[in-house]
C-alpha cells in the first residue's frame, strides 16, 4: 500500500496538467467534471489508505532509501494524521469545485480549465505537505500551495483590490517561507539530516539544545505560524479573504490555515519533542501566549467587522488561537481535541463562506449594513447560516463542540475561559449578521446605501461584483447543496459513534498500535461549556441587534482595525515583531542550558 502514497500528489498534479493542456478545447462542463472526479478520487485514495496507517506507511520516492542511516531522498509518511489531513483537504477541494460548478464566472473567451486546474494544483501542494516526511520537501509543498494560493486569491486580476490583496498575501507568506527555509538549513547544519525523524534522533544524541537549535526552531515555527495566521503574523488573512473568490475562501479558511497548525504540531511532535529539542515548559509557554493573543485579537476584530468575508476571516484567526492552545498542552488529549475541532471547523467555516458567496452573487454585496433585511427570501440559506454560527459557538452535538470540549478539558484552568469567550464572540458576530441580513431585525443602519472613504471596500463590503458575472435571479442547487452537506458532515463528526475515537487513534502511532487506550466522548463538563458559549453567543447577538451602539457598532475604527492598514511594509514589520516575540518566549531554553 505504501507505493500508493505518491498518488496523493501525482493524481491532482496530472489532473491539473490535463486541464491546462485541454482547457481551451473542451467545454467548461467537461473541465469541471474532470476536476471533481480527480479531487474525489484523491479523497477516496486517502480514506482507503487510512486503515493501513499502523505502522505508518513510508515510501522513499524513486527508491532513494537511506544509506548507513543517512538519506537525501524524498520520503512520504502515511500516518494517521497525515492521511487524515490529505482526506480532509481533498474532500473540501471537491466541495469547492462542486460549489463553483457552472456558477463561478470565467473571463470572456477564457480558458475553461484554468480555475479548476489551479484548484487541483492547490490540492496537490496541500496533500504533499500533509504526507511529507522531511522538512525540506515540506517546504517545497509549502511553497507550491502558497504560489497557487496567491494566483487563486488574485484570480479576478482586472480588479485592483484583488491584486493588492494577493500581493500582501504573497509578500508576507513568502517571507514566512524564507524563514522556514533558513530554519531548515540551520537544523541541517547541526544534524546533517532532513527527515523529521532523523533530525529528532540526531538532536537527541547531541544533548541539550543550543543557540543554533533555538534559531532553527524559531525560524521554522515562524514560517508555519505565518501560514496559520497566528497573531501578529495574521494581517494578510483578512485582506486575502476580502478579495478571493468564494471557493478559494472555503479552502483558505477550511484547510490551508489549519495546515499551518498541523505543521507546528508535526515539528513539535517529530523533531523537537525529545531531550535534544526545546524543553516542554518553554514550548508550552510560547504556544500558550501566542494562542491567547491570537484568540483574543481575532475575536475582537471579528466583532467589529461589517464586511462579512472579513468577519469570517477574523473568526478563523480566533479559532487558530484555540487550536494553538490545544497543541500547546503537549498532551495526547490536547492533540485529539484539536484534530476533531479542525475537522468540524473545516465543514462549518467552508459552509459559512459558501452562504456568503450566495449573498454576493444574489445581491452584489457582502456588507452587513447594505444587506439589512434584503435576504429574507433566502430561507434555506438563513437556516444554514444560523446553523454554521451555532457550530462555531460549540453547540452540541456538532463536531466542533466535541473537539472543543476535549481540548478545553486538556487545557483546563483559566484558559478554558478563552475557549468559551472566543467561540461565543465569533459566533455572536455571525448570528448578528444572520439576524440583520436574513430577518431584518434591529434599526436600519443610517449609512446602509452609502460607501464612505477611499478604503471603504475594505471595511464595508459594498460595491462588490458578483462572481457569476451578473446577479443571480435564482441560486443554483449546487450552491445550496454544498453548504448543506458540509454542515451535515460537521454535525456527523460529533454524532457518528466511534468517529472521535477513530480520530484519536489516528493521532498517535502508539494509540493506533493498541499500546495506549484513547477515547473521545462527550462529558457533562464539555457539553455544559458548549451550551454556555452558545447561550452567550445568542445573548451577545441579541444585544447587538437591539442596541447596536451599546456593544460597539460594526465598522468602527478601532486601533486594531487601524493596524490592518493594507500596507505591506507594516505587515512585514509585524512579522519581525512576531519572530522576536517567539524567540523571547523560547529564550529560557538556552539560559537553562
Amino acid at each position: 500500500m505504501r507505493h500508493l502514497l505518491p498518488l496523493l500528489v501525482a493524481v491532482p498534479l496530472l489532473g491539473a496538467a490535463l486541464l491546462a493542456a485541454l482547457g481551451r478545447v473542451v467545454p467548461r462542463v467537461v473541465a469541471e467534471t474532470v476536476a471533481c472526479a480527480v479531487a474525489g478520487g484523491t479523497a477516496a485514495l486517502a480514506v482507503a489508505l487510512l486503515p493501513h496507517a499502523s505502522p505508518p506507511l513510508v515510501e522513499w520516492v524513486g527508491g532513494w532509501e537511506p544509506v548507513r542511516g543517512h538519506s537525501v531522498g524524498i520520503v512520504l509518511v502515511g500516518d494517521g494524521p497525515g492521511l487524515g489531513m490529505a482526506a480532509l483537504v481533498s474532500l473540501l477541494t471537491l466541495a469547492a469545485l462542486a460549489y463553483s460548478w457552472r456558477s463561478f464566472d470565467e473571463p470572456p473567451h477564457g480558458h475553461a480549465g484554468a480555475f479548476p486546474a489551479l484548484v487541483l494544483l492547490f490540492q496537490a501542494g496541500m496533500c504533499g505537505f500533509a504526507v511529507a516526511g522531511d522538512l525540506f520537501n515540506a517546504f517545497v509543498w509549502f511553497e507550491l500551495m502558497s504560489v497557487v494560493a496567491y494566483a487563486l486569491t488574485g484570480h479576478r486580476v482586472e480588479e485592483a483590490k484583488a491584486v493588492q490583496g494577493a500581493l500582501a498575501f504573497a509578500v508576507v507568506n513568502s517571507l514566512g517561507a524564507y524563514a522556514l527555509l533558513m530554519g531548515i538549513a540551520l537544523l541541517y547544519a547541526r544534524t546533517g539530516e532532513l527527515s523529521m525523524a532523523g533530525i529528532g534522533h540526531a538532536l537527541d544524541a547531541q544533548g541539550p539544545p543550543d543557540a543554533l537549535v533555538l534559531a532553527g526552531f524559531v525560524l521554522v515555527l515562524t514560517g508555519l505560524l505565518v501560514k496559520s495566521a497566528a497573531v501578529p503574523f495574521h494581517f494578510w488573512l483578512p485582506d486575502a479573504h476580502a478579495v478571493a473568490p468564494t471557493p478559494v475562501c472555503m479552502l483558505l479558511s477550511g484547510v490551508m490555515v489549519e495546515l499551518g497548525v498541523f505543521g507546528v504540531w508535526r515539528v513539535l511532535d517529530g523533531v523537537l519533542s525529545g531531550p535534544g529539542g526545546l524543553p516542554a515548559a518553554d514550548v508550552e509557554r510560547a504556544l500558550t501566549v501566542l494562542g491567547v493573543l491570537t484568540a483574543a485579537v481575532g475575536a475582537l476584530m471579528c466583532w467589529y467587522q461589517r464586511h462579512i468575508k472579513r468577519l469570517l476571516a477574523c473568526s478563523t484567526i480566533a479559532h487558530t488561537g484555540l487550536f494553538l492552545l490545544g497543541v500547546g498542552t503537549l498532551t495526547p488529549e490536547g492533540d485529539d481535541g484539536v484534530a476533531l475541532y479542525v475537522v468540524g471547523h473545516a465543514g462549518v467555516k467552508a459552509a459559512l463562506f459558501a452562504c456568503t458567496g450566495i449573498l454576493l452573487d444574489r445581491y452584489g454585496s457582502v456588507d452587513e449594513h447594505a444587506l439589512h433585511g434584503r435576504a429574507r427570501p433566502l430561507r434555506a440559506v438563513a437556516v444554514m447560516f444560523v446553523a454554521g454560527a451555532l457550530g462555531l459557538a460549540g453547540l452540541p452535538p456538532f463536531g466542533t463542540a466535541l473537539g472543543k470540549s476535549v481540548a478545553e478539558e486538556a487545557v483546563g484552568g483559566p484558559l478554558t475561559v478563552v475557549y468559551v469567550a472566543a467561540s461565543a464572540v465569533t459566533a455572536a458576530a455571525v448570528l448578528r449578521v444572520a439576524a440583520r441580513v436574513f430577518l431584518g431585525l434591529g434599526p436600519p443602519p443610517p449609512d446602509a446605501d452609502r460607501v464612505r472613504g477611499p478604503d471603504a471596500y475594505e471595511t464595508t463590503g459594498s460595491g462588490e461584483e458578483p462572481e457569476t458575472g451578473r446577479r443571480l435571479g435564482r441560486v443554483p442547487d449546487t450552491m445550496t447543496a454544498v453548504p448543506a452537506l458540509l454542515l451535515a458532515g460537521a454535525l456527523a463528526a460529533g454524532v457518528v459513534p466511534g468517529f472521535g475515537d477513530a480520530v484519536a487513534r489516528a493521532m498517535s502511532e502508539a494509540a493506533t498500535a493498541g499500546l495506549v487506550h484513547s477515547s473521545v466522548h462527550w462529558t457533562p463538563l464539555g457539553a455544559g461549556l458548549g451550551l454556555l458559549s452558545t447561550v452567550l453567543a445568542v445573548a451577545l447577538a441579541a444585544a447587538a441587534v437591539a442596541r447596536p451602539e451599546a456593544l460597539g457598532a460594526p465598522g468602527r475604527m478601532l486601533p486594531l482595525r487601524r493596524l490592518q492598514s493594507g500596507h505591506i511594509g507594516d505587515y512585514v514589520a509585524w512579522l519581525l515583531v512576531g519572530t522576536t516575540l517567539l524567540a523571547v518566549l523560547a529564550l529560557p531554553a538556552i539560559l537553562s542550558g
